[in-house]
């Protein structure tokens, strides 16, 4: 029964192998091999170290288990000072035993596929170490003590977070392969990495100031050396007793003649499973790019598919425009029918407005026909009662039948009247309404003109302003420069390089920043100008009602800053003659193309005209006078010196124009679009802040809460225009 404490629970079938393992290795006549591996191990049992130190194993195999550390509190390291080679690989180690250098005749020591954080600075006393493969951890640096390793030919430190070398390995002149994660090294560079072992070796010699000799030249001595003699050089004076020790226990068993053709033995054998290994690790490089070729054909066609799909996509969005312009111009006749039928109806109510005024007129002659009738019939009575008195009274009748009957008709007319004047009534009170209606829309429209006046105003004040103007074109650039590395972070996806990750993205937290600064500039630089907005409207109010179309006229005329520093730095010979000449308004020409007094006198009347000046007679007497005054000035120089004694005038500055080097090397907005990573259709014309990315339009962004590339929170939204 085997004396050792498991933390958990082993299997059946890893109890079994592991049993089986363990009387395996103390048979008689077994070989110098300790094979434990996928056994469900948390920690190595006590029995295998007994194993190994009265047994002498010189081959450990512990891996596909689950160890997170390899020596047990109650164990010694000691017990394994005749393993030559350590397996550990497919673990969970996260770090090595301190003391692992007390291992003086470890020469193959695999940890791939661990959890190690950091080497032990000891492992430098391993000088017989021939093999070390750290591969798949998360080391960040390798000790400085790996010089000591003077008999390492294989060094693995691949998929680690190893972006530096140290330099002491430069002494390790036996070294014949280094695998190492070129791309993202920076110190070798990634150039000098990909050039391979040799070259990673010469460059650290260089550095150090030494001869680079091939690892040739140094592997003959290592590979006859004698494992004791190296051994007791590497150890200490307790390790050399534990030898001492050792050797007593280790001439019980074997004899030195078979100890030393054991010996070579187990040379050839360890050479065998060297090279061995190299072909399995070409074998497996050649898998490698087989399907590396594989995914780049899927890619390829992927792509192709995709370019396929946006060509139909595109030709889909075609026919859409053409429909919707089609749905325009239905509306636009629809619109025009419409507008015709308002005209035709305007036409009708003037028509109708005619009717009535003609009905009015009927109105008005009926009642002055009715008053004349009633005149004309008291006249006749008046005539006729002596002589119609007989006949008034057989007359009597028929004019009370004819009264009744006229009282009837008038009656009628009357109601006829009233009810025509009802008529009218409604119509005037609705024109009135109308004409209401139409006042009160004047005087919102009047109202909405200041208004508008008072909004151009601000609009052109925000404009002129220098430092305003300045942090816009601040904020455009930096906007531009977060589009470009969006778009180079969206081509850069499929690519596993972690150190340009990591310039872009503090590229991009450096450009926030300053954006969010120019921001909070910008927004306050607004504050003080709508500070002076409502310091101007106070005053307006007591003025009259033109007042911000008289300002915006104002600022109209003014002359932008740049143009008056331009106009000051101009030589003050030109000025006075171009005055002499009475042709100041031609000043902010010759500022704004920075002409000078002997530029002007290369130049011919040609020249002149391009650039503004079209009077033929003025721009001979300009080039002759500034041809006399330089002739002048050659020969008088104090002429060309400003008026005053106390030194030269100080010059204005003058905006330089953008240098090349400055500006962005990346296409603007207009030449280079981004799309919309949601609805793939319109383009990214939004800003996520803190991240910085451009991949969103305005629609699809405001659904969002965090950036669909690198799903941070969106705690700001600004938007992009073009600039025209």
């Amino acid at each position: 029964m085997l004396h050792f404490f498991r933390k958990k629970k082993l299997s059946d079938e890893a109890r079994k192998r592991l049993e089986y393992q363990m009387c395996l290795a103390k048979e008689a006549g077994a070989d110098d091999i300790l094979d434990i591996s996928k056994c469900e191990l948390s920690e190595l049992p006590y029995g295998a170290f007994t194993t190994c130190k009265i047994l002498q194993k010189k081959v450990l195999i512990v891996h596909t288990n689950c160890l997170s550390s390899l020596i047990p509190k109650s164990c010694s390291i000691l017990s394994l000072i005749t393993v030559k080679v350590l397996d550990l690989h497919d673990n969970q180690l996260t770090s090595l035993p301190a003391d692992i250098g007390q291992l003086a005749s470890l020469q193959v020591l695999n940890a791939e596929r661990n959890h190690l954080n950091n080497l032990p600075d000891s492992i430098g006393d391993l000088v017989q170490l021939q093999t070390l493969n750290v591969k798949a951890n998360k080391l960040k640096k390798l000790p400085t003590t790996l010089g000591g390793l003077r008999s390492l030919r294989t060094l693995d430190v691949s998929e680690n977070l190893v972006r530096e070398l140290p330099l002491v390995l430069a002494h390790v002149r036996t070294l014949e392969t280094l695998t190492l994660d070129a791309s993202s090294m920076t110190y070798p560079p990634d150039a000098i990495c990909s050039t391979g072992t040799e070259g990673i070796q010469q460059f650290l010699c260089e550095e150090l100031g030494i001869e680079y000799n091939p690892p040739s030249q140094y592997l003959l001595p290592v590979l006859e050396s004698d494992p004791g003699e190296t051994a007791v050089d590497g150890v200490s004076r307790t390790e050399r007793r534990f030898a001492e020790s050792e050797a007593e226990w280790q001439n019980k068993f074997l004899d030195y003649e078979k100890k030393k053709e054991q010996k070579m033995q187990e040379k050839l054998e360890f050479e065998r499973w060297l090279d061995l290994g190299q072909r399995e690790q070409a074998q497996l490089m050649h898998q490698s790019q087989a399907q590396k070729g594989e995914i780049l054909q899927s890619m390829k066609e992927e792509q192709v598919r995709l370019e396929q799909g946006l060509t139909r996509h595109q030709q889909r969005l075609g026919k859409e425009r053409l429909q919707l312009l089609e749905q325009l111009k239905q509306m636009e006749e629809g619109v025009g029918g419409r507008i015709q039928k308002l005209l035709e109806e305007n036409q009708r109510q003037k028509q109708s407005s005619e009717i009535l005024k003609s009905l009015e007129n009927d109105r008005i002659r009926m009642e002055q026909l009715m008053a004349i009738t009633q005149e004309e019939a008291e006249q006749l009575r008046q005539r006729e009662v002596a002589a119609a008195m007989q006949q008034m009274l057989a007359e009597t009748y028929k004019n009370k039948i004819i009264q009744l009957a006229y009282e009837s008709r008038r009656q009628d007319l009357v109601n006829q009247t009233y009810s025509s004047l009802a008529k009218m009534d409604q119509k005037c009170q609705r024109i009135l309404a109308w004409q209401q209606m139409d006042q009160n829309k004047a005087i919102s429209q009047i109202l909405q003109e200041s208004e508008m006046q008072k909004a151009a105003f601000e609009a052109l004040q925000v404009k002129r302003d220098l430092m305003h103007c300045q942090i816009r074109n601040q904020i455009k650039l930096i906007e531009k420069e977060l589009l470009q590395l969006t778009q180079l972070e969206l081509k850069r996806q499929q690519l596993d390089t972690e150190a340009l990750q990591e310039a872009i993205a503090d590229q991009r937290r450096a450009l926030t920043y300053l954006l969010q600064q120019l921001l909070k500039e910008k927004k306050q630089r607004e504050e003080e100008l709508q500070e002076i907005l409502r310091e101007l409207e106070a005053k307006s109010e007591t003025k009259q009602e033109n007042y911000w179309l008289i300002q915006y006229q104002r600022l109209l005329d003014q002359k932008p800053l740049s143009l008056q520093l331009q106009e000051e730095g101009l030589e003050r010979q030109l000025v006075k003659l171009l005055t002499d000449l009475s042709a100041e308004q031609y000043v902010p020409i010759f500022a704004h193309h920075r002409i000078s007094l002997e530029m002007l006198c290369s130049m011919d009347p040609s020249d002149l005209a391009k650039i503004g000046i079209a009077e033929r007679g003025l721009q001979q007497s300009i080039i002759r006078r500034a041809r006399e005054i330089h002739a002048v000035a050659v020969t008088i120089p104090e002429l060309l010196k400003p008026a005053d004694e106390g030194g030269p005038a100080p010059s204005a500055p003058r905006e330089e124009p953008p240098s090349s080097a400055g500006s962005p090397s990346a296409p603007t907005l207009e030449e280079r679009h981004c799309e919309c990573v949601v609805c793939m259709e319109n383009e990214a014309q939004v800003v996520f802040l803190t991240c910085g990315h451009v991949c969103c339009c305005q629609t699809c962004s405001e659904a969002l809460r965090s950036c669909p590339l690198c799903r941070k929170e969106i705690t700001q939204r600004i938007r992009l225009f073009h600039s025209g």
